[in-house]
């Protein structure tokens, strides 16, 4: 197992648990924010697993292809069986993702899955103006060529690269909030309280992982008002 994060790639043993955090093996930064340990991987019983060892943050889980989605919960442990497995995080206003790569996948499939960011992912169909919100939201860290980290905008920092009335945007985000949490999709509902800040970043965190929008959905980020 390889652990590639920033363009560092860093090996994982059978013999020792590997840990990712602020103070870890893969120190992902100095964050006040992120768990001193956050995740954990390691061999048991035949499988590498991954671990969520912190107490408050949630983890998003993916395939790498986007096909398949899981939230790891604190706590909650998940087995690796993909080559390539991706793991998104939120603390405080930075997202992060690395990847993790087994050189002997318990699990392979054959690819034939239509063209990357189309425009409808399962049940949810998404207008032009409501890809282009996500992608302002998204925005850093689809322009990493690869695992990296990122600031998730405030909506108001968002609806000004849009070129768009604050207003405008919180009623699209609402909308677009409304249609995945339709299809059962986690966490884009929330308390009064961290409703807005959760509900943008748990949307961002589905959409990188399920490559819901892509780098080339940047370009709509340079047609101004849609």
């Amino acid at each position: 197992m390889q652990i590639e994060f920033c363009g560092e790639w860093f090996p994982v043993t059978r013999e020792a648990f590997f840990t990712i955090g602020r103070d870890a093996d893969l120190v992902v930064d100095d964050n006040p924010f992120l768990h001193r340990r956050l995740l954990q991987v390691s061999w048991f019983d035949g499988f590498w697993v991954l671990s969520n060892v912190g107490s408050r943050l949630p983890v998003t889980v993916t395939d790498g292809a986007g096909r398949l989605q899981s939230w790891l919960a604190p706590g909650g442990r998940l087995p690796l069986v993909f080559a390539r497995t991706t793991v998104v995080f939120t603390a405080g206003p930075t997202t992060y993702e690395l990847a993790l790569h087994a050189t002997e996948p318990a699990f392979s499939y054959t690819d034939v899955s239509s063209h990357e960011g189309a425009t409808t992912i399962g049940s949810v169909t998404l207008t032009e103006s409501q890809r282009a919100l996500i992608v302002a939201l998204a925005e850093q860290m689809l322009r990493f060529d690869g695992s990296g980290r990122g600031e998730i905008p405030t909506n108001a920092k968002a609806a000004e690269r849009l070129g768009w009335a604050l207003t405008r945007f919180n009623r699209k985000l609402d909308n677009v909030c409304d249609k995945f949490d339709r299809i059962g999709v986690q966490g884009m509902r929330g308390g009064l309280s961290s409703y807005a800040t959760n509900r943008r970043i748990r949307l961002v965190e589905y959409a990188i992982t399920s490559r819901l929008v892509t780098r080339a959905d940047l370009a709509l980020l340079e047609k101004g008002v849609l």
